[in-house]
C-alpha cells in the first residue's frame, strides 16, 4: 500500500566541518618575537659583562670598602696586585655568578622593554611608531625594575664573591648556603630597596637615551638603521648618562650587600648614606668609583645595546 510518499534513504547535508584547534599566525609571530628578545638580551648581557668583568670587580672592591678614592691609577694598581697575588683568572672572579645573574637579568630586561613599549604604544596611540619621551622613559624604568626584582639574590651573591678571598666561598651554591645559615635568608635581599630606586633612573635614562639617539639619527640621516659603530656610540652615551644619575644608590647597594663580610652594619638607605658621608665625605664616598664607571659603563652598555640589536636583526633574517 502506498500513501503517496516516496520512501528512500535519508541523506544528511554535511556542511559542518570538524573544529580544529589552530593557533593564529599572530600568536606564532608574538611567541617568536618574545623568544628572539629573550635570546638576544641574554647574549647581550653575557658579552657585555664578560668584556668588563675585571673593571667591574675592581669597582665593587672599592665601593665595598673605605679605602682611598678610586682613580684610574689606583684601579690599575689594584688590578695588577690582584693579578700578582691571585693569578690572571682571578680578575674574573665572581664572573660565573655574574653570568648566572646577568643572563636572565638582561634577557628579562630587554624582552620586558619590547613588551612595555608595545603596551605603552597601544595605550598612548603610538602603535607601530616611536614613543614620545615620557612613555619611552617609563618603558625603560619598568623593564629594569622587572628584571631586578626577579634576579636580585644573584646580584647579592655576585657582590659577595667579588669582595671575598676565594677560600671563603667555593661556589655560587656555597655562597647561598653560608648566607642562609649564618645570616638568614633575609640577607639575600639586603640592599634591595636602593637597587630598585637606582634602577628606575638608570634603566629609564639608558633606554630613553639610546632610543632617542636612534630616532634622531633616523630623522636626520634618512637611514632606517644606524651602523654598528653608531649603535656603540649611542649605547655608550646611554650608559654614561644612566649610570652617572644613579651612582650614589649603587654605592649604597654595594655597602649593604657586602656589610656582613666587611665588618659593617647598615640597617637602612639613609643611615648607610650618613655613615658613608661622615666617614669619607660626600663626593669621595657616594661617588667612589665613578671615574671607573665612566670607563666601564659606556663600554658595557654600548656592547649590550649593540649586541641586542644586531642579534635581533640576525634572528629575523634567519626566520
Amino acid at each position: 500500500m502506498g500513501n503517496g510518499v516516496r520512501e528512500g534513504p535519508v541523506e544528511f547535508q554535511r556542511d559542518v566541518e570538524p573544529v580544529t584547534a589552530r593557533i593564529p599566525a599572530e600568536d606564532n609571530q608574538e611567541k617568536k618575537k618574545v623568544l628572539n628578545s629573550l635570546m638576544s638580551g641574554a647574549l647581550a648581557g653575557a658579552v657585555a659583562k664578560t668584556a668588563v668583568a675585571p673593571l667591574d670587580r675592581t669597582k665593587i672592591m672599592f665601593q665595598g670598602s673605605s679605602r682611598a678614592p678610586l682613580s684610574l691609577q689606583e684601579a690599575y694598581r689594584l688590578i695588577y696586585h690582584t693579578y700578582l697575588s691571585e693569578g690572571f683568572w682571578s680578575l674574573w672572579r665572581g664572573n660565573s655568578a655574574t653570568m648566572v645573574r646577568v643572563i636572565p637579568y638582561a634577557a628579562i630586561q630587554f624582552c620586558a622593554h619590547e613588551e612595555y613599549k608595545q603596551l605603552l604604544g597601544s595605550y598612548y596611540g603610538f602603535q607601530g611608531k616611536a614613543l614620545t619621551p615620557f612613555p619611552r622613559f617609563i618603558a625603560g624604568s619598568l623593564a629594569g625594575t622587572t628584571a631586578a626584582m626577579v634576579t636580585y639574590p644573584l646580584d647579592m651573591v655576585r657582590a659577595r664573591m667579588a669582595v671575598t678571598p676565594k677560600e671563603m666561598y667555593s661556589s655560587i651554591v656555597h655562597v647561598f648556603i653560608r648566607i642562609s645559615r649564618e645570616e638568614g635568608l633575609k640577607t639575600l635581599y639586603r640592599g634591595f630597596t636602593p637597587t630598585i630606586l637606582g634602577v628606575i633612573p638608570y634603566a629609564g635614562l639608558s633606554f630613553f637615551t639610546y632610543e632617542t639617539l636612534k630616532k634622531v639619527h633616523a630623522e636626520h640621516s634618512g637611514k632606517a638603521q644606524p651602523s654598528p659603530a653608531e649603535r656603540l656610540l649611542f649605547g655608550a652615551c646611554a650608559g654614561l648618562i644612566g649610570q652617572s644619575a644613579s651612582y650614589p644608590l649603587d654605592v649604597v647597594r654595594r655597602r649593604m650587600q657586602t656589610a656582613g663580610v666587611l665588618g659593617h652594619t647598615y640597617s637602612s638607605i639613609l643611615l648607610t648614606m650618613q655613615d658613608i658621608v661622615r666617614e669619607e665625605g660626600l663626593v669621595r664616598g657616594l661617588y667612589k668609583g665613578l671615574s671607573m664607571n665612566w670607563v666601564k659603563g659606556p663600554i658595557a652598555v654600548g656592547i649590550s645595546f649593540t649586541t641586542f640589536d644586531l642579534t635581533q636583526i640576525l634572528l629575523r633574517k634567519l626566520q
